[in-house]
């Protein structure tokens, strides 16, 4: 092996992490544009949740139970009700509030709201105690001036709309269409809302894995009572049995896509 193939190596070895990290934030962005030109073809997007995370937890439990059936930690009555509410912040609040933000906002700014949930978290955590800030170190500065800015930049997000860009003609995803997005300043709230509970999600998350460490079940468990929770919410404010059905291929191959990349 050459001088430069080991430097390549040890290379790639390092930023691999970054690789993987900006694949995800591209696989993620398509999702928010696949979701829009759903959201324009009419599909509610409480439905969409419930059906993602439905099929999220059908091809989750069959690993779940064949990998981890024998070190399933015991279902408590406590562990079921912490289980039910880390659903209830992961799924039921977080997803049925940003997806439905995309109504009124548009791909492009949710994504860009979506970084602030580990700012989020980061403020919540040092409000739990649950994270120390060292201010006369290096790295404790570091968190606060990223959060800040990360904040800062998600308050000029909120306050300034920008000229709409409609789609090509010819193309084979519309994210507009003839939908106009009349409530910036509503959207913005439902996102920001959305990333809060994101990030109670994520300490609730790191409590509960300490108790059931079988991750996929906990997976499964996420996902269906998730589900659940939603197909409740959503019978409640949507009294039209045909919002159920899936009238397009792009609507179906949208929740399996996200399915996917739930977990």
């Amino acid at each position: 092996m050459s001088n430069n193939e080991g430097a390549f190596g040890v290379m790639y070895v390092k930023l691999k992490p970054h690789l993987l990290m900006v694949l995800v934030q591209l696989v993620l962005s398509f999702l928010y544009f696949l979701v829009e030109a759903s959201l324009n073809k009419a599909m509610n997007p409480h439905v969409f949740v419930t059906y993602r995370h439905a099929v999220g937890g059908i091809v989750v439990l069959p690993f779940a139970y064949i990998r981890e059936r024998k070190t399933w930690p015991k279902l408590t009555l406590t562990m079921f009700v912490e289980l039910f509410f880390l659903s209830l912040f992961g799924i039921r609040l977080t997803l049925n509030m940003f997806f439905a933000s995309l109504k009124y906002t548009s791909p492009s700014f949710v994504a860009c709201m979506i970084n602030t949930t580990s700012s989020l978290t980061f403020i919540i955590a040092v409000g739990l105690r649950l994270e120390v800030v060292d201010v006369k170190n290096t790295r404790g500065l570091a968190k606060v001036f990223g959060t800040v800015l990360s904040l800062i930049g998600a308050l000029i997000m909120t306050l300034y709309e920008g000229h709409t860009i409609h789609s090509l003609q010819g193309a084979p995803l519309h994210v507009r269409g003839n939908l106009v997005h009349k409530n910036w300043i509503k959207g913005s709230i439902l996102s920001v809302a959305s990333c809060i509970s994101w990030s109670l999600w994520y300490i609730l998350q790191a409590i509960i894995v300490k108790k059931y460490p079988a991750q996929l079940s906990l997976t499964a468990w996420i996902n269906c009572m998730g589900a659940a929770q939603s197909a409740a919410f959503t019978v409640l404010v949507q009294h039209k049995p045909t919002a159920w059905f899936i009238t397009s291929t792009v609507e179906l191959f949208c929740i399996f896509y996200a399915a996917s990349k739930k977990h």
